[in-house]
């Protein structure tokens, strides 16, 4: 059987901007990629970026709405102050601040924001289990 590999998708308002965002203002690694999308590695799974309106209707469905999705992303840091860092420099590069570092009530430590198109972000440490790669 070949490799598989995850992939979240996000649609987004502008790609160029989108990809400052991650690429440069957040670090994320970006793949080679074809015109109209962007690819960014994340250490075992990736973050793909198109058009919103074009990934509506691929889906066949309407790219209006807002709210809360049901669904947010998460990154997982090694250290409360990783937290931090991170949410400082989301909000830097153009990040919304949604809430800020502080314990959670499962007993880690975390963040949200929101990113240039609204999608909704934790960032989060787990003193309990390491959720990322092997070091």
């Amino acid at each position: 059987m070949k490799p598989r590999i995850s992939m979240v998708a996000l649609g987004v308002n502008n790609l160029d901007e989108s990809i400052k965002f991650y690429r440069d203002g957040l670090g994320l690694p970006m793949l080679d990629s074809p015109p109209g999308v962007a690819f960014f590695n994340l250490n075992g799974s990736w973050l793909g970026l198109s058009n919103r309106e074009s990934l509506a209707k691929d889906a066949g469905i309407s790219s209006q709405g807002n709210g809360y999705s049901g669904m947010n992303l998460a990154h997982n840091v090694s250290s409360e102050k990783e937290v931090t860092e991170v949410l400082g420099q989301a909000v830097e590069a153009g990040a919304t601040l949604v809430k800020r570092a502080q314990k959670s009530d499962w007993g880690g430590f975390h963040g949200y924001f929101h990113d240039l198109d609204g999608h909704l972000w934790e960032v989060a440490y787990n003193p309990f289990a390491w959720v990322g790669p092997a070091d």
